[in-house]
């Protein structure tokens, strides 16, 4: 299993908690008021935006709550000004990690990103220090047992669409893209029926850095929960893998 899908897979399973519970509704809105300020409040003509609203449906968003946050962002100057900004570093065993955050305080920002780094027995670095390790990807996620498709249909059915890679987890299979054709093969396979539990642009790691300390394992997966929850950070990238024997025990 790739670093990605281990750190994506206890991500996915967190994030339908979280959405249950309604703490995501802030950093989906504030997503979505980001894409509608860059691109406008069309999501047909914002493909950015588009995406949000698409993620933001996916966790149960109200729709008066995407709407009120759309017309904020495509209207201007109204609220809170947020910078994005990417922070990269290293976990415990040498693991490489990059987190992007949307923060109207920069300053306080950086400050608890390198706390959360620094308490996890890891450590901030230089912009660009890690970034090289990645690279952007459309992922678009399966789950097998809504799905009436064997996943042999679903990867002819991908790459005849354009896409890149396709890989059978347990419970899900797993298609990988360019970003330039993400939409492409997103739309045509939903044509066929085709139902994605999860669909993002996101960052691959090129190689994993396998952590069969136990203890080490904890740090990291503690420090990526603890930035995962952090109210600035939209988006958490790593490229650490455990055995299952570790991941078992966690």
């Amino acid at each position: 299993m790739s670093g990605h899908s281990k750190w994506s897979t206890i991500k996915r399973h967190k994030g339908k908690i979280d959405a249950a519970k309604g703490v995501v509704f802030t950093k989906l809105a504030r997503e979505i008021i980001v894409a509608a300020r860059a691109g406008g409040g069309n999501p047909e003509g914002n493909f950015r935006l588009k995406i949000a609203v698409a993620k933001a449906k996916a966790s149960n968003m109200p729709n008066d709550n995407i709407k009120r946050a759309i017309e904020k962002g495509a209207g201007g100057a109204d609220g809170a000004n947020y910078e994005e900004l990417t922070y990269e570093g290293y976990g415990p065993g040498g693991t490489a990690v990059m987190v992007r955050a949307m923060t109207d305080n920069r300053n306080r920002t950086a400050g608890e990103i390198r706390h959360i780094f620094s308490k996890n027995g890891g450590n901030m670095g230089e912009t660009g220090c890690v970034g090289w390790m990645f690279k952007e990807k459309g992922v678009l996620t399966v789950d097998k047992e809504d799905c009436k498709l064997s996943a042999d249909d679903l990867m002819l059915m991908a790459l005849d669409l354009g896409a890149d890679d396709i890989q059978e987890e347990e419970d899900t299979v797993e298609i990988t893209t360019d970003p330039g054709a993400f939409q492409a093969v997103k739309e045509g396979m939903e044509k066929e029926g085709v139902v994605f539990s999860d669909s993002e642009i996101t960052m691959i790691p090129d190689t994993s850095v396998v952590v069969t300390d136990l203890e080490q394992a904890k740090y990291v997966l503690r420090m990526m929960e603890a930035l995962d929850e952090h109210d600035d950070i939209q988006s958490t990238y790593t490229n650490f893998d455990v055995p299952d024997e570790i991941a078992d025990k966690l």
